[in-house]
């Protein structure tokens, strides 16, 4: 059986696998989806497939405690904080939860979260979470150069999010 991580970070890297230094990136070199400018003492262009999924795992699936929620929207919060920071994707999550926002995963939004999960009002939870995540994206002023693979990943990440039992 494989791991909800895995699955996580699969969908991470089928989206962001290749080396990039694209000007236009305010994240500079990148390569598994790693980028310079947050992480700027690691060699980027060298940067081996399991030390990506090494940072992934410390820096934004146990940051943001993604294997402590319902297992659909641990897979969308861990590529939220991948794709807008981990602090960013629980402040999202926590508006769409309706909890006090501090970018925290504490008591209250672990228990929104499996509270919604068990009202069987998980899906609406995710459709929720993903538009506050494209409206986000919308603002950047990197939009019009990144804004439509932005979107279709996001919704790539619901259609994978549903398929997750």
């Amino acid at each position: 059986m494989t791991s909800l991580f895995t699955t996580a970070v699969e969908f991470v890297l089928e989206h962001e696998g290749k080396y990039s230094n694209d000007p236009a990136d305010p994240g500079g070199e990148t390569h598994w989806g790693i980028s310079k400018a947050a992480h700027p003492d690691v060699d980027i262009k060298a940067l081996t497939r399991e030390a990506a999924i090494q940072i992934y795992r410390a820096e934004y699936w146990d940051r943001t405690h993604a294997g402590d929620l319902p297992a659909r929207l641990g897979l969308v919060l861990f590529d939220t904080a991948v794709n807008c920071g981990p602090g960013k994707a629980v402040r999202l999550l926590q508006q769409t939860l309706r909890v006090p926002v501090d970018g925290v995963i504490g008591p209250a939004t672990a228990s929104a979260a499996w509270n919604a999960a068990e009202r069987a009002a998980i899906k609406d939870v995710l459709v929720e979470f993903l538009a506050r995540r494209v409206v986000f994206h919308a603002e950047l002023p990197t939009f019009p150069r990144f804004g439509l693979g932005w979107i279709k990943r996001c919704l790539a990440l619901l259609d994978a999010a549903l398929k997750v039992a």
